[in-house]
């Protein structure tokens, strides 16, 4: 008898502890998904336009350009951008896709480069950016969706569905100009700038970062869930994947000191050995440039914003964080945006002659 108390005893505890480790489980993965759904809501925040940039923009040469103000849907969204170059008919019309946190202008320089070199360009900003609608940039997916949609928009659109379709594209943008060539559009080349193969793989990266690789493997399905009930099947399309749908020339440049997109990790760059393509070629930025932001620049534009960046920390210093207006705007009016934004060869250059051999590989005009 003694022993069958014992035994029920023995099973009651079992069945406390089961009850309570289930409980703790689901307390713990409900936390664990709000948590998580908290964090991507103020990572994917709105990104609007600064109020001052010491990188050149188009208000600072608007007498020298034309453009001409678009807007098309992407999902419920309108999302707004321009075309420059109108009267530029014979290389292409170039599709930029920006970065997260920026807008269509923060790639002034090399739309301004395009233009000058013969290119009709599109640059617009994607959701929850710039003067786009949306209450948020959504997620890492959300940069190919807007693509997708701009590139739509470009083939119902008489004065640009005759041209060649070159993408360009950098980091979220990077990731979207790869990404968007199994969507069946005609693209004659895509150049891709420190893209990430997938959006589960850059969020995982950016969890490892934000809490150590031991934890962020445990929040992992929360991150997945999140994303799959944001996304639905297009949640994470491979870069990878879609490259090798299709023979479309691609470009892929990435610089080995990318803090933010690894070069040995959520890279494109790094998934060179399962890229089948024929047609993709790599270009590894090094030396002191060769930084996720950084890479566009030549050495000398770089150096100088470093030394700005240097005297701009010396007045937050001197005034305690506080830097009086007029103190601001001298600082602001001594910067030289030419400096700043002068572009590398090796990104600008580079690009413009591999869309011109993917063309004449093509056989010319499509």
């Amino acid at each position: 008898m003694a022993e069958k108390v014992k035994k029920s005893a023995g099973k009651r505890a079992v069945k406390i502890v089961v009850i309570v480790l289930c409980v703790l489980v689901i307390l713990f993965s409900v936390v664990s998904f709000f948590a998580t759904k908290s964090v991507f809501n103020d990572m994917f925040g709105r990104a609007d336009i600064p109020e001052y940039t010491a990188f050149i923009r188009y208000d600072d040469v608007s007498d020298k350009y034309d453009r001409e103000e678009v807007s098309f849907k992407s999902g419920e969204n309108t999302l707004k951008g321009h075309i420059y170059g109108n009267e530029n008919n014979e290389k292409g019309l170039v599709v930029i896709s920006h970065g997260l946190g920026g807008y269509s202008e923060s790639y002034f320089g090399e739309i301004r480069y395009f233009v000058d070199n013969g290119y009709k360009v599109i640059a617009y900003d994607n959701t929850g950016s710039g003067n786009s609608e949306g209450e948020g940039t959504t997620g890492m997916a959300q940069s190919a969706i807007d693509l997708d949609s701009a590139l739509t928009f470009a083939e119902s659109d008489e004065r640009l569905n005759s041209l060649p379709f070159f993408l360009y594209g950098h980091s979220w943008g990077g990731y979207a100009v790869t990404a968007v060539l199994d969507n069946g559009h005609d693209i004659t080349a895509v150049a891709s700038v420190a893209g990430y193969n997938s959006p589960m793989g850059i969020i995982y990266e950016f969890g490892q970062d934000m809490l150590g690789k031991p934890f962020a493997f445990i929040e992992y399905p929360f991150m997945w869930l999140n994303n799959k009930l944001l996304f639905g099947s297009e949640a994470n399309v491979s870069a990878v994947d879609s490259i090798n749908s299709t023979d479309t020339a691609v470009l892929i440049i990435h610089g080995t000191g990318d803090e933010t997109i690894l070069y040995d990790g959520a890279s494109i760059i790094a998934q060179k050995e399962n890229i089948t393509n024929p047609n993709v070629e790599y270009r590894t930025i090094e030396g002191v440039t060769n930084g996720h932001n950084s890479l566009f620049y030549t050495e000398n534009a770089y150096n100088y914003q470093q030394e700005l960046n240097k005297v701009y920390d010396e007045l937050e210093e001197k005034y305690n964080g506080e830097i009086p207006d007029d103190a601001e705007q001298e600082f602001r009016n001594s910067v030289d945006k030419n400096k700043t934004s002068e572009l590398s060869d090796e990104v600008t250059k580079n690009v413009d002659e591999f869309y011109m051999n993917a063309l004449k590989n093509q056989g010319g005009k499509s």
